[in-house]
């Protein structure tokens, strides 16, 4: 099976693990990577720069109707809802806050198990709300692979176990050094 996106959501708690997968994936990984954070509105600059640090590959924000490309890491812009569309381009939104967040990892989520069903990867690390869970069942749903950040590891565990109780079935829940291991080994899967 050759997966086609991997979709990574987190909030408080997740930058250290999201920058710790980053720094381990390969420069030649040919999966999309789609990061769905929570992040403060009025802070445009720096999130991706910070990102960008310890990551191989290149990250960066999508704009309104580009296509998605293997190889790159996709950070939802402040402020937006970041949409995956069947065509594999983004769509962005303004549209209101969805589990009191924008970007929603829910709608990222819905929207690349819809767009890409079972070829798609849903990750949900630490967080303080339980946006992402109803996103991560969808994944699962349309025969996805679900993985859930070891709510013991996790810093804030809230968003983790949301997302088992939810889904009922989770795939993996991982460590932050498993799923590291998880992603890397993909292309050999």
């Amino acid at each position: 099976m050759k997966y086609k996106i991997i979709i990574i959501g987190g909030s408080a708690g997740s930058f250290q693990v999201v920058t710790n997968i980053l720094a381990n994936i390969p420069k030649d990984y040919n999966i999309p990577i789609v990061l769905a954070l929570h992040r403060l509105k009025h802070v445009r600059h720096g999130f991706v720069e910070a990102l960008s640090l310890k990551s191989g590959l290149p990250v960066v924000e999508p704009n309104d109707k580009e296509s998605m490309k293997a190889g790159k890491v996709y950070l939802a812009p402040s402020n937006y809802h970041l949409y995956i569309e069947l065509a594999g381009t983004f769509a962005l939104s303004t549209e209101e806050s969805v589990n009191h967040s924008r970007p929603s990892i829910d709608l990222t989520l819905m929207t690349g198990a819809y767009s890409f069903k079972n070829k798609a990867i849903g990750i949900i690390l630490s967080g303080a709300n339980r946006d992402g869970a109803y996103g991560l069942k969808k994944i699962k749903d349309w025969g996805g692979v679900t993985i859930v950040q070891d709510p013991d590891e996790a810093q804030v565990n809230t968003m983790p176990l949301a997302a088992i109780d939810k889904t009922k079935d989770v795939d993996y829940i991982y460590k932050t050094n498993e799923i590291i291991k998880f992603l890397i080994n993909l292309p050999k899967i």
